[in-house]
């Protein structure tokens, strides 16, 4: 668990590599607050008592991200490359099978350094915030607390089918996020029978959208759209400005999402690690 001070630390170095290189830096806010005391999952270098470097590791299932910064005054130093290695070790360590390179795509000393590291582009992540926009109610899709055992395993069964998970990963991973996470975890519900789940994390007077899915038998009918349409209602009637994100080549969602008001405004590129 990551103390306060550190917390404060983290986020005074974003606000600068943020504001000097003109992009929006990864860093998983909910996460760092709640993080497991049985792994390291996030690496510090300081100068002077001073943090000038940060890297955090981010593990889902099997697969493992990897985002972090140092500060302007201090690249070039191989600083970066120290706290790298020993991210790749930690996550080797625990078994990762796919380790991602996380680095905002208008991030050109990102870039720089990914030219040196043995890693092949995989996928864009778009970045979205919904502007204010008139949203359909439809009574007949609801969406509730995930609270009994059925809740439980449907929401293993869609991460599987919605996320690419093996059975063991997505227990492994709802486990981790039933004991570590603030989120709030929801069942979508359509017709009388559980069609899909989401999770709604409200941090930092922001509201962010993780894990939607739907059932792939009920997609295609509209019920992702009319629940996502309640979700969005209740965050901003508490006057929470409301992000998610989405995969570039995720077409389908994408447009959902357009649909529902929620426009792109930062994008991440992410980064297959091949050693």
């Amino acid at each position: 668990m990551l103390k306060q001070e550190q917390l404060k630390e983290i986020k005074d170095l974003q606000e600068i590599c943020e504001k000097e290189g003109g992009f929006h830096l990864k860093l998983n806010d909910d996460m760092l607050e709640n993080r497991s005391a049985d792994r390291q999952e996030d690496f510090f270098r300081y100068e002077d008592g001073k943090l000038v470097a940060f890297l955090g590791s981010y593990g889902f299932g099997n697969k493992v991200e990897l985002c972090g910064m140092v500060h302007p005054d201090y690249r070039r130093r191989g600083i970066f490359s120290e706290l790298l290695e020993m991210g790749l070790i930690e996550a080797k360590k625990h078994g990762a099978s796919t380790i991602l390179l996380n680095a905002p795509t208008e991030s050109q000393s990102a870039k720089d350094f990914l030219k040196n590291i043995p890693c092949t582009f995989a996928v864009a992540e778009y970045q979205m915030k919904w502007q204010v926009t008139e949203l359909s109610d439809d009574p007949s899709v609801t969406v509730r607390p995930s609270v009994s055992k059925e809740d439980w395993e449907a929401e293993i069964q869609l991460e599987i089918s919605g996320f690419g998970f093996s059975e063991k990963e997505a227990r492994e991973f709802q486990q981790t996020i039933s004991e570590t996470s603030s989120e709030d975890r929801l069942i979508i519900e359509a017709e009388g029978r559980i069609a899909g789940k989401m999770r709604v994390s409200e941090l930092n007077g922001e509201a962010w959208i993780y894990g939607f899915a739907i059932f792939p038998e009920l997609r295609g009918k509209g019920i992702g759209r009319r629940a996502l349409s309640r979700v969005v209602k209740m965050e901003h009637q508490k006057g929470l400005p409301i992000f998610l994100e989405v995969e570039a080549k995720n077409a389908h969602a994408l447009r959902l999402y357009e649909s529902c008001g929620f426009r792109s405004y930062h994008s991440q590129d992410y980064y297959l690690y091949q050693n």
